[in-house]
This record gives C-alpha cells, sequence and structure tokens, in this order.
C-alpha cells in the first residue's frame, strides 16, 4: 500500500498534478531522494526548487513546487501548490487527519529527541509505531513527520521544539496528540523567551492541541509545575511522573553503560534496565513510561525494551577514539547541541565514565541572551566535579575559565576550529572525552579531529 496516491495528494493539498503517482516516501532533500519519493521544494538556505529536476532524475515520483520550472519536460509529475512550505503542513494535517493512530506529543528544553527514542522503543511493543528519524520538531519537521505517518499507524510520536514564543501551539494542534509530555523546562532559549517562566508556558502549550480526553504529563520534580499546571489548564486532565506520580524511580545503580532502574509503576513496582547512561536520561525514561501509562497501556509490562535503547550520535554515543601515544581513549559525543541543562547532565555522565583522566571539551552555549555571563560561570561547579582536563571555546567561556580552579584549564579559544588540534594533541591512553557546545560553535570539528584518529 502507497503511503500516498495522487489523488490523495490532491485532495490534501488542493494542487493540481496530471500524473497518477503512487508515493512510498517523502524528501525535502534531493540527496536523500529514494524511487517513489514525493520531493518537496522548500526554500531555506537554498531553493528547494533548483534541485527537482536532480530529485526527478533520482527516481522521485513526483515534485511538489509552487513556481514554473524552465527546462523541465512538459510531462514531469509536478504537485503545483500555491506555496510549498504550506502544501507541506496541508499534507501533515491529512497524515494525521486519516490516522487512527494514539499520538504522544513531547516537548522540553532537552530530551525531546531521546525521550521520543525510548517512546518509539516502548510503544513499539504494542504494535506499528511511527515517529521522525531525526529531530524533526519545528514548523516543517512536525508536518513533514506527519505526512510520512504509515495510514496504519497503531502509535504515534511527535517531536515538538522551539527557539521563540508561540512556535508550539501551531505544531500542537496539527499533530493533535491524545498525549502531551513534558520533560523539563530550563534555560535552554532564555535569550529569546526572557525567563524560565516564560519558557515553561511555551512549553505548558503544548496541551492547546490535546484530543477530547487527551491528558498532560508533565514533570513533577520541576520547580516550573505550577506553571505548567496553569499552562495545561484546568479542562484537560493532568499525570506527573517522579515522586508522588504515576511513575516514580524508587532506587538507581548507574553505571558507565546504562542504570538499573526500580520504579513503582502505576502501583506496580518494577525493576529494569536502560541501555544507556546518565541520570539525565532516567528522567526521560520515567516520563516516557508515564505518557504509555497515561495512553491506557501497560508501561510495567514494557518497561523491559528499555534495555535496548542506546544514546545517539551528537546526544551521547560512545566510541573509541586513537590517541597519539598509541592507546585509545573513550569519546562521548554530545556536539549536538548544548544548553545549560544539558551541558550539566553531560558532564555528570562524563563523572561516570572509568578513565585515567576525564576530559571535557565545551564550545559556547546559544540564545541565552543577557544570562549568557550568568550561564556560563554557573557551569564551574560541574566542571570542576566532572574534569580532570578543560578545553573551552567560544565567547563567554573565559568566565567559565576564570571561575574554575588554577591549572584544570589546559586553553581556551574563539574558535572551535582552532581548539581541535589542540585536543586531539592532548589525548593520553585511558582518557575519557566529553565533547559539547551549541550548534553555532560547531563543535562537530572536534569530533572530526579526534576520529581521523579512529582505532
Amino acid at each position: 500500500m502507497s503511503l500516498w496516491t495522487g489523488q490523495g495528494l490532491r485532495a490534501a493539498t488542493g494542487g493540481s498534478l496530471g500524473a497518477d503517482v503512487a508515493i512510498e516516501g517523502i524528501s525535502i532533500d534531493s540527496r536523500s531522494v529514494a524511487p517513489g519519493d514525493l520531493f518537496i521544494a522548500l526554500r531555506d538556505a537554498r531553493d528547494g526548487h533548483d534541485f527537482v529536476g536532480d530529485a526527478l532524475a533520482r527516481g522521485a515520483a513526483a515534485a511538489m513546487v509552487d513556481r514554473d520550472l524552465p527546462g523541465l519536460p512538459g510531462d514531469a509529475p509536478l504537485l503545483r501548490v500555491g506555496d510549498t512550505l504550506a502544501g507541506l503542513t496541508a499534507l501533515g494535517a491529512a497524515g494525521r487527519a486519516r490516522s487512527a493512530a494514539r499520538v504522544v506529543a513531547v516537548t522540553g528544553s532537552v530530551g525531546k529527541t531521546g525521550t521520543k527514542e525510548m517512546l518509539r522503543l516502548l510503544l513499539s511493543g504494542l504494535g506499528p509505531t511511527h515517529a521522525a528519524v531525526a529531530s524533526y520538531n519545528n514548523h516543517w519537521g512536525v508536518p513533514l513527520t506527519l505526512a510520512r505517518m504509515p495510514a496504519v499507524s497503531a502509535h504515534a510520536v511527535i517531536e515538538i521544539g522551539m527557539n521563540n514564543p508561540g512556535e508550539i501551539a501551531p505544531l500542537t494542534r496539527l499533530a493533535r496528540p491524545h498525549v502531551a509530555l513534558v520533560t523539563n523546562v530550563g534555560a535552554a532559549h532564555i535569550g529569546h523567551l526572557g525567563s524560565l517562566e516564560a519558557i515553561a508556558r511555551e512549553k505548558g502549550s503544548i496541551a492547546l492541541g490535546l484530543e477530547p480526553g487527551g491528558i498532560a504529563v508533565l514533570p513533577a520534580e520541576d520547580p516550573m509545575l505550577p506553571v505548567l499546571r496553569a499552562a495545561v489548564g484546568p479542562q484537560h486532565r493532568v499525570m506527573t511522573f517522579g515522586p508522588g506520580g504515576v511513575v516514580t524511580v524508587l532506587e538507581v545503580e548507574a553505571d558507565a553503560e546504562g542504570s538499573t532502574v526500580t520504579a513503582e509503576i502505576a502501583g506496580q513496582r518494577a525493576t529494569f534496565r536502560l541501555g544507556a547512561p546518565g541520570a539525565h536520561l532516567v528522567r526521560n525514561a520515567i516520563g516516557a513510561l508515564a505518557a504509555v501509562q497515561a495512553l491506557g497501556a501497560d508501561a510495567a509490562a514494557l518497561a523491559p525494551r528499555l534495555a535496548e535503547y542506546r544514546a545517539m550520535p551528537g546526544r551521547g554515543a560512545l566510541e573509541r577514539v586513537a590517541t597519539p601515544d598509541g592507546g585509545t581513549a573513550m569519546l562521548l559525543d554530545e556536539a549536538f547541541n548544548g544548553q545549560p541543562p544539558s551541558v550539566r547532565a553531560a558532564l555528570a555522565v562524563l563523572r561516570l565514565l572509568p578513565a585515567r583522566r576525564r576530559v571535557a571539551v565545551l564550545g559556547q552555549m546559544g540564545e541565552l541572551g543577557g544570562f549568557s555571563v550568568e550561564e556560563h560561570r554557573g557551569l564551574a561547579p560541574h566542571v570542576q566535579a566532572a574534569a580532570d582536563v578543560v578545553f573551552l571555546c567560544g565567547r563567554d567561556m573565559p568566565h567559565l575559565a576564570a571561575a574554575l580552579p588554577p591549572g584544570l584549564v589546559a586553553a581556551v579559544t574563539e574558535t572551535s576550529g582552532e581548539l581541535a588540534p589542540l585536543v586531539a594533541a592532548a589525548l593520553r591512553d585511558g582518557d575519557a572525552v566529553l565533547v559539547k557546545g551549541s550548534k553555532a560553535t560547531l563543535m562537530g570539528k572536534v569530533l572530526s579531529a579526534l576520529k581521523g584518529k579512529a582505532a
């Protein structure tokens, strides 16, 4: 059964399409087009319309466009719409409308993507489960995820993020979840929103899209819980996870490979293994289990599936890299992004890793506005508790360096490109090295320098 037919595309978008096509997938990147895909020509840093010919040559069954494209054959299978982003949004709405899937939407300052993957694992134990292949949580990522959802899906997990006020509400109304999970509230993007209270209100607005009878699942221990509850409103039922909630941790045995967790889940005592290390992942796991319970499933019975969870590249993946002295070091790859809560969590994982030396390589944290100096300086006790050697880069990192004991900081540079060779040259056999920073800091350059010596 095809994902979409030509008739379905026309009905969903109001566009015109002369050819009768069978769509097997959807792509917004011509380099990843597979035969049978619908290629959607979005505009971002570059205009996707410039790559329609390439997409069709790679086997795309059709392309969604909103302008004429000279040079293409007259019979090229083009789905013509007024605006391609609006067309994608309409297709996502249609994908959600035709589905009987039970939907969980996930937001939070950190941990969204990992929690989404935990939910995928858990719910796959009940039937076909759909979720995005990556961190697709914005104005194009959410409709793309919904448009890709097979009609036969039993469950779907939709990640919803934001950088600015007002971004979550339209996305959750598009997703129409039965359960809305907030993982936490932290200082991520505080430079755009101004306060933790404002961030909590924005995160709580995920409840605005709940289906009738839907449930908001909130973190019991979060200081912003009252603000979240107020944002959810009295019209929706609320469950919490954490102390006193539907899922409560009783005991955790943590090690470098993961955590063995004993929890009370809806009144049942259960012990399960989480297959990646970190206290923050345990919190995400109990949030995911609470969301599963809110769907009406037996979360305790599904919890053992979390043993299969693995941290993803850029979000806690572990691998060995070679060192200049002929040995190997353990690399903790957290380079996807960096905000205060996630940096503190990553440092706590570094502290768990067995090593002769623990090396923290940290880049500037972004989108903190006037809070930036304070937030960078505030990392000092967490860095000091976790690391034996520290490398720093970025505008506000000298403030962190000044707050650390003399001798702990090996180097402070303006850019990751300057820092990368210094880190690579300094590693020794038996080290564990954490690499973390905001996207804008391009910490991938440090990863490349280390992985160039991959064991």
